[in-house]
């Protein structure tokens, strides 16, 4: 069975395939679109990406369940969960608009983060392959790096940043590495792989974080944020998977 973790980049997805029966075998690759992900040779049986699935109507307090009951596990981690809005808000081309519709739909009212609305065409894209084709749903699973890395470190915070001001902070990024070693999930070359073109290192190690969560997922493990996972208007699961410790 083949697995894959998945984050957004700069060439559109970066992915860690990986068979969960030899983790020697593995192969990382960009593609534009996550459908390029999902109907790749590998085929793969699970696919945890780092990337909102299900989007509300409305909102009450900061954003959806999921990333309500993860941000206060992950100490000074928390912002980088972002405050996801409503399906309308998501929908809007215009960062203004976008504001806008999202105040008018969320209680208290809550605009839109420059950093949250830079991802809108990713969850975008995403939202359209599910509602299209709803065979992948059971797939596809939402994950976030940082939970999966308060999963790795025994269900504690970590205590350094993976970046400081958009910059990648190496004394964090090791503590990540260390992580993804100290698991025994992966092998040490793929851990210290270079990112290929049109990637960057943190997006890789992301990708890895959620290609953890796919490998526990494969055997039966996983733990989502909430327990059971809610469903949106659509049908789609509204979730954040990480290992189940």
């Amino acid at each position: 069975m083949w697995v894959a973790g998945v984050d957004g980049c700069r060439a559109g997805w970066i992915a860690v395939f990986m068979r969960a029966d030899d983790p020697r075998t593995h192969r990382i690759v960009t593609a534009p679109t996550i459908a390029g992900i999902v109907d790749a040779p590998e085929g793969p049986a699970i696919v945890a990406v780092d990337m909102p699935i299900g989007l509300p109507d409305r909102t009450s307090g900061s954003g959806r369940p999921p990333e309500q009951l993860i941000r206060p596990l992950l100490g000074q981690r928390q912002s980088s969960v972002f405050a996801i809005p409503s399906r309308q808000a998501v929908e809007a081309g215009d960062y203004g608009e976008a504001c806008t519709i999202a105040a008018a739909t969320s209680d208290p009212p809550r605009k839109v983060s420059r950093q949250g609305f830079a991802i809108f065409p990713k969850i975008r894209e995403i939202d359209a392959l599910l509602r299209a084709r709803p065979d992948l749903v059971p797939r596809i699973h939402e994950v976030h790096p940082e939970l999966a890395f308060w999963s790795l470190n025994g269900c504690k915070a970590l205590d350094r940043p993976k970046k400081v001001k958009g910059t990648p902070f190496e004394a964090g990024m090791a503590l990540r590495r260390d992580l993804l070693m100290r698991s025994g999930l992966l092998p040490d070359e793929l851990i210290h792989a270079p990112p290929p073109r049109g990637a960057a290192r943190d997006d890789l190690l992301d990708a890895l974080a959620g290609l953890t969560v796919a490998l526990d997922l494969a055997r039966g493990g996983g733990q989502p944020f909430p327990d059971p996972p809610g469903r949106d208007a659509h049908g789609l699961p509204v979730a954040i998977w990480t290992l189940r410790r």
